[in-house]
């Protein structure tokens, strides 16, 4: 009886870990590209998913509970794909999906993506939605009403001259930012350390995208930060530490375990305080509308005044955009900044580009980081490494494909493994070594585009990517001009744990150094 609910969890896990997320979402078909012509596996010899190795549930069970990678699913990817190859399948019980571990193989299938890609069962970011009435957003809705949510939402946000609209408000974060670090920086023993670097960058992550969506500060670097704001930030970890178990856990268990409960608290505190503080530009809007005054604004006041979406509808989107740039920003920046307090190589060659670029107490800007090709390297480096979706999925609802050489009926199920793909050796020389210049337009040979794809492909592309990007561009390339980046000795190894996105096993402490060469030590 124990084995049998366990791999019915296991089955129950594996509809909703294989499609969540962020992302780093993969999407749509390049521009020009024909759509395939469906065949059958009896016109040509094509082999079958049955041709295909196959990981039993038990085994799946065996090595997520007792082999310990529960928590390092990303590290399963690279050991299963040892084991079979670069395509398998995962069959539990009704469910299937087949895996896809090699850049050659991910090209193929997203060249054949379908007009309105879809990534599988969200029903664990749904129900609450359902529950409540809320709308879904661009990482939960499917079909041609995700498409054309997306046309909207992609206005003011995905074009690269968009995105530097918003270079003044980032760079007012990142001020605010940097004070805090000379503040954290005082208050150590050693008088230059700043401690669980992860919390702050989260704090900085979502005071800046709070700022773009809501238009608005929300007091995340404050010293004390306001009540309302702690609580929104309590919930976000609720809600991602209790999906695990939620998902693992039979639906029977929810009226007899708090787990349930304390699941769905998280994403009540999400969307109160988005309703809030959507509510609360609602009003302004109304009563300038009221005074005849012209309504002008940035993102969440041109989402607010378009006819084609409803409240509920804003308040789905504004959920799932703010959920996603925060952990992409904080992640990713923690990871980079570790990273170079590892390679000082690295960090001095960065610095000496960004102090060549903007000399002086000059304020670096969106405009500048176009001269910046080695931050921009740096980033794609720490990206290729630490991936923030580890794993995403396809649902190929309409046709039939051919992958690899064998043959999948429509309405197959397929898992893509970003963190094995972006580790392979046929694609990346030294491949677990941080090296941004292999990024560099230098004259050698760049590696295969589809071997790194960490804010996706084509029209199911991250929303926030250009936004995102200009962030942790703006950010480092500041705090690298200001900072020397050292490792805490005592920190040891910080290795990555899988929470849904790609996080820190430990509190990551780094000293500041000033680059004036007076130290506190």
């Amino acid at each position: 009886m124990a084995v049998r609910l366990a791999v019915g969890s296991v089955e129950r896990g594996a509809r909703w870990l294989l499609p969540l997320m962020n992302g780093a979402l993969t999407g749509g078909r390049m521009a020009g590209t024909a759509a395939p012509v469906s065949i059958s596996a009896s016109q040509i010899k094509l082999k079958t998913e049955e041709d295909l190795a196959e990981v039993k549930p038990l085994q799946m069970l065996y090595r997520m509970v007792f082999k310990g990678y529960l928590n390092k699913m990303h590290e399963l990817q690279v050991y299963e794909k040892q084991l079979y190859g670069p395509i398998y399948k995962i069959r539990v019980g009704n469910y299937r999906s087949i895996v896809l571990s090699s850049a050659e193989l991910l090209e193929e299938l997203l060249r054949k993506d379908e007009k309105f890609p879809c990534r599988g069962d969200m029903s664990i970011w749904t129900e609450y939605r359902d529950m409540k009435g809320i709308g879904y957003g661009p990482f939960t809705e499917e079909g041609e009403r995700w498409y054309q949510l997306r046309a909207i939402l992609n206005k003011r946000m995905l074009h690269p001259k968009d995105s530097v609209q918003y270079g003044d408000v980032i760079n007012e974060v990142i001020t605010d930012f940097i004070k805090r670090i000379y503040h954290l920086r005082q208050i150590s023993a050693s008088g230059d350390m700043v401690t669980d670097l992860s919390n702050e960058l989260y704090r900085f992550s979502l005071e800046g995208i709070s700022s773009i969506l809501f238009e608005t500060r929300i007091g995340c670097l404050e010293k004390k930060i306001p009540e309302a704001t702690q609580d929104f930030i309590n919930s976000i970890g609720q809600m991602f530490t209790y999906s695990m178990p939620v998902v693992m856990l039979p639906k029977w268990t929810r009226n007899h375990l708090p787990v349930w409960g304390w699941y769905m608290a998280g994403w009540e505190g999400i969307f109160k305080f988005a309703r809030n503080l959507i509510d609360m530009k609602m009003e302004t809007i109304q009563h300038r509308v009221a005074q005849g005054q012209e309504v002008e604004g940035e993102y969440l006041t041109y989402l607010i005044s378009n006819k084609n979406l409803s409240n509920k509808d804003i308040y789905g989107s504004i959920a799932e955009l703010l959920l996603a740039g925060v952990d992409t920003t904080s992640n990713t920046l923690m990871w980079t900044l570790y990273l170079l307090s590892q390679n000082p190589e690295v960090q001095d060659r960065l610095y000496r580009e960004v102090s060549s670029c903007v000399p002086g107490d000059k304020l670096i800007t969106a405009q500048d980081v176009n001269n910046m090709p080695f931050l921009k390297a740096v980033v794609k480096e720490t990206l290729r490494l630490y991936p923030v979706v580890p794993m995403n999925a396809r649902h190929m609802t309409e046709r039939d494909v051919t992958i690899g050489g064998y043959f999948f009926p429509k309405n197959t199920a397929f898992s893509i493994s970003h963190y094995a793909i972006s580790l392979d050796e046929k694609s990346f020389s030294e491949a677990q070594k941080f090296k941004p210049e292999r990024w560099l337009r230098d004259g050698q040979q760049r590696p295969n585009p589809f071997a790194s794809i960490p804010f996706g492909f084509g029209v199911r592309g991250c929303v926030g990517r250009r936004i995102a990007e200009l962030e942790m561009h703006l950010a480092l390339s500041r705090i690298t001009s200001l900072f020397e980046i050292r490792p805490d000795p005592h920190m040891g190894e910080v290795k990555a744990h899988n929470r849904t996105v790609l996080v820190a096993d430990r509190k990551v402490n780094l000293h500041f150094l000033e680059r004036n060469g007076i130290s506190s030590n």
